[in-house]
């Protein structure tokens, strides 16, 4: 297993004093067959009134906090220690015809009820003409659902730009789809819309991938950011097939999986309300993914 030492610090200032921040953050890692989680802490600035830490309906660490004094600046610092092994996949399950991936046509299934709402529409991942036909080319009939979605993983690499500033927090499926152009989390969108179009169910994944500094160059620390890919489901198993259309790669030991959903809506990293005056923002994130010595 590889060990890694996440940092992450979100930081927000103000304009004029915040009086109330109610917030919910996904920032610790899952505890998983393939990922161990040794240890991980937040620390919320200024400490807030109350602060909670749950399970969510997905099976992730939520943490609710309310910050109840006045300021005018807030950051969340979250840090874990997490061992990594890269999945291993039932090679019969990889060959299976795509087709056997939809659980609501295929109910009786292993798992399928699982997976069934992970076939369905979400709120950020809207199925269109557009998406089926996409997908189509890919989810050719009978074609193996391991073969089939790291085609469509391809696909999406070789004909989407990573662009920052294609796209916004707030941008569609479809707006990915007409610029051909977005980063991470639109790449796994559309391709959550292209299998959730044909049926197969498919999961939103975030966390982090270790990165490596270019040849000659140091590591220079809070330079990582975080990432996001999807599972695609295995019908007859428990198992999900990970893959990452912006680094046309199957998941392996340098991701750290923090938490899963529907699509980013449900597991953003950060997100809340404040009661404020203030006309302006602002927003850093700073990311460090650092591989420990075993």
């Amino acid at each position: 297993m590889k060990q890694y030492r996440v940092w992450h610090r979100t930081a927000y200032t103000y304009s004029a004093p915040v009086e109330d921040s109610v917030g919910q953050f996904h920032l610790i890692p899952r505890e998983l067959p393939g990922q161990r989680v040794r240890e991980a802490d937040v620390v919320v600035s200024p400490a807030p009134g109350d602060m909670r830490r749950e399970s969510d309906y997905f099976g992730n660490w939520s943490t609710y906090f309310h910050v109840t004094d006045a300021h005018e600046a807030l950051s969340i610092e979250a840090s874990s220690e997490v061992a990594v092994s890269a999945p291993e996949y039932d090679p019969a399950a990889l060959d299976l015809p795509w087709e056997s991936a939809r659980p609501l046509r295929h109910p009786d299934q292993e798992g399928a009820w699982r997976a069934a709402e992970f076939a369905m529409p979400s709120p950020r991942v809207a199925q269109s003409e557009a998406t089926a036909a996409y997908g189509a080319i890919s989810l050719t009939p009978g074609r193996p659902i391991g073969e089939a979605a790291t085609d469509l993983m391809h696909r999406i690499y070789t004909d989407f730009d990573y662009d920052s500033t294609a796209t916004t927090v707030t941008s569609t499926v479809a707006d990915a789809l007409e610029k051909r152009a977005g980063v991470c989390q639109d790449f796994a969108h559309v391709a959550l819309a292209c299998l959730r179009s044909h049926g197969v169910a498919a999961r939103y994944v975030s966390g982090y991938l270790a990165t490596q500094p270019p040849p000659g160059k140091e590591r220079v620390f809070g330079a990582d950011a975080s990432h996001a890919w999807l599972a695609v489901w295995l019908p007859g198993t428990d198992q999900w097939l990970a893959i990452d259309p912006t680094n046309d790669q199957w998941a392996n030991d340098r991701y750290v999986t923090v938490a899963w959903g529907r699509d980013y809506g449900d597991v953003s990293p950060v997100k809340g309300i404040i009661f404020t005056e203030a006309k302006t923002s602002t927003l850093r994130v700073s990311v460090d993914v650092a591989p420990l010595e075993p």
